[in-house]
């Protein structure tokens, strides 16, 4: 009886204590950067969903609950990584409509660029790993 308590055990602790040993490697994630090129609205690269400086604690609270928008980001950090190792369509689909989908401007070309930031000494160092044609905006609002 104690033998196969202890299996049951030894199965159920790594669901109820989670390890970090899954990933395969910790490697800094790309960040999406755009511009809307054109239009009235035509702009430098913004970073895409920046995060906020501060947040307050019932805003954290509420955040371990409920959080579609940082699911949804890390569907984008996703999607950009996956462009990174082997660029797609669907992806690069995926993250234009997204970044399309908060934009104010409903014309003009949006163009995106995945960006790798790295500390080299005191210095922080931007290395631009993609960068998208320039696509129009009303066909990307179309199929958000």
């Amino acid at each position: 009886m104690l033998p196969a308590i202890l299996r049951v055990i030894s199965l159920l602790l790594p669901a109820l204590i989670p390890s970090w040993r899954f990933f395969k490697s910790v490697a800094p994630s790309p960040r999406v950067e755009y511009r809307v090129i054109g239009g009235a609205h035509a702009q430098d690269w913004q970073e895409d969903r920046p995060r906020p400086a501060t947040i307050s604690v019932a805003t954290l609270v509420r955040r371990m609950v409920w959080n579609p928008a940082w699911n949804e980001q890390l569907f984008l950090v996703s999607c950009a990584e996956r462009m990174i190792e082997e660029p797609s369509p669907h992806s690069l689909n995926e993250i234009l409509i997204r970044v399309a989908r908060l934009l104010e401007a409903q014309e003009g070309l949006l163009q995106i660029r995945l960006v790798f930031i790295a500390r080299e000494g005191e210095a922080l160092v931007k290395t631009v790993e993609y960068e998208s044609d320039p696509v129009p905006i009303s066909t990307l609002k179309g199929g958000a």
